[in-house]
């Protein structure tokens, strides 16, 4: 893969339809490193230099080759105008090989969304492979297990939210359950928990795919959706009464 080349025909692609501005404010809202300047003589726009700045400072961090693509395609497509869509995808697909196409796209797609660890580890592959349905199925089993190691429980699924997330005996705490706020917060992760045992999991564990269809967008908001349980979970601290 060439990403020099990438650099300097994207840049050549956007310099009359984007500003520095914009091309910036996207590249500041993926990436989480700071762009370096990479001077090439034989670029005159600053719109360009720009493009070519983002892309091989991209291309210096230590990632994935699957993360990084996924980063740099994502990237490309939000500077690039509808207009000069098809040739975009011709320049990626001459830098990155023709197996970049669609589960690439659907890759940076997900990668974008700034998931938890957790889902990017176990519903990754699925999503880019059009798995929607099981990738739920994957995140809310593994949703599920991460609240039975943390409470130390052997409960399951909606019994265990409701029991481990309870604001007067479970044990996952996020806040001191002492004012009425503090309970109401409690009690709406446990609820929240629970609901996503019988409204995601249980479908997806006893029903066919084929019957209950998730589509891309559903899968996405779930996703994001679990992704905050998550991050809730990693606050609580554990505490036995």
């Amino acid at each position: 893969m060439n990403y020099r080349l990438i650099a300097t025909e994207v840049g050549d692609l956007v310099k009359w339809d984007s500003s520095v501005n914009e091309i910036l404010r996207v590249a500041r809202a993926l990436f989480r490193f700071t762009i370096e300047k990479f001077p090439n003589d034989a670029i005159t726009s600053s719109r360009a230099q720009t493009v070519y700045n983002c892309i091989l400072s991209l291309a210096k961090q230590e990632m994935t080759a699957e993360e990084r693509n996924g980063l740099l395609v994502t990237f490309c497509k939000r500077i690039t105008p509808e207009q000069h869509r098809d040739k975009l995808s011709q320049i990626l697909e001459d830098g990155l090989g023709p197996s970049q196409s669609a589960e690439k796209e659907a890759h940076a797609q997900f990668v974008s969304r700034g998931f938890h660890s957790l889902i990017l580890e176990h519903c990754k592959k699925l999503f880019a492979q059009g798995n929607y349905f099981h990738a739920i199925f994957e995140a809310c089993k593994v949703y599920n297990r991460a609240v039975q190691e943390k409470a130390q429980s052997t409960l399951d699924g909606e019994q265990l939210m409701m029991a481990e997330w309870g604001p007067e005996k479970g044990v996952l705490k996020l806040t001191p359950c002492k004012s009425e706020t503090d309970r109401n917060v409690q009690d709406g992760m446990k609820f929240l928990s629970a609901g996503l045992m019988r409204a995601m999991r249980n479908p997806t564990a006893h029903e066919p795919a084929i019957h209950w269809p998730i589509d891309k967008q559903d899968c996405l908001d779930m996703l994001s959706f679990i992704s905050f349980l998550f991050r809730q979970l990693d606050k609580s601290v554990y505490f036995k009464q």
